[in-house]
């Protein structure tokens, strides 16, 4: 079935012509898991990913998926107010570690080096940081850097940028 907005089939993977990015079209929830694996894929390894979109535009449900398909027992929740939210996932017998961070009501680069966002970036665990614009400056080539845009109500798109 055609995603509404963009005519695409469901789980459609591209890479845009224009702009030289993929992107993955998601007409339902349900197709988050097909999603995370896709972008696993595409990360080749990279284990920092920033998650940039408008409120509402599924930066948080792209991480619970993540979580899930990963084999996370704890229902991933926004971390809003903690800041950082820590989750337990194993592979090949040795427990990890998934941080999920959320910056929107952070105001400055000093309050998120305040937090430890540097250890945060340079340990070996998986790192998904929501409203990531405020700490560009740290950021280098290593991170994954995607946008989430909505495409209609529950359709959503994920660009690699």
């Amino acid at each position: 079935m055609p995603c509404s907005k963009c005519q695409r089939e469901r789980g459609t993977r591209y890479l845009s012509p224009k702009m030289n990015t993929k992107e993955f079209h998601i007409p339902s929830v349900s197709e988050l898991p097909e999603a995370v694996k896709w972008l696993l894929k595409e990360a080749n390894g990279r284990k920092k990913i920033m998650l940039y979109g408008q409120m509402g535009a599924g930066k948080t449900t792209f991480t619970k998926a993540f979580c899930q398909y990963l084999g996370v027992k704890k229902v991933a929740s926004s971390p809003t107010f903690s800041l950082v939210n820590e989750y337990v996932y194993v592979e090949n017998g040795i427990e990890k570690l998934i941080h999920h961070m959320d910056l929107y009501r952070l105001k400055t680069l000093d309050e998120a080096l305040d937090i430890g966002m540097e250890d945060y970036l340079y340990d070996d665990d998986y790192c998904l940081i929501e409203w990531a614009e405020l700490i560009e400056p740290l950021l280098d080539d290593t991170v994954l850097k995607i946008s989430f845009e909505i495409s209609s109500n529950s359709a959503r798109k994920i660009v690699i940028l």
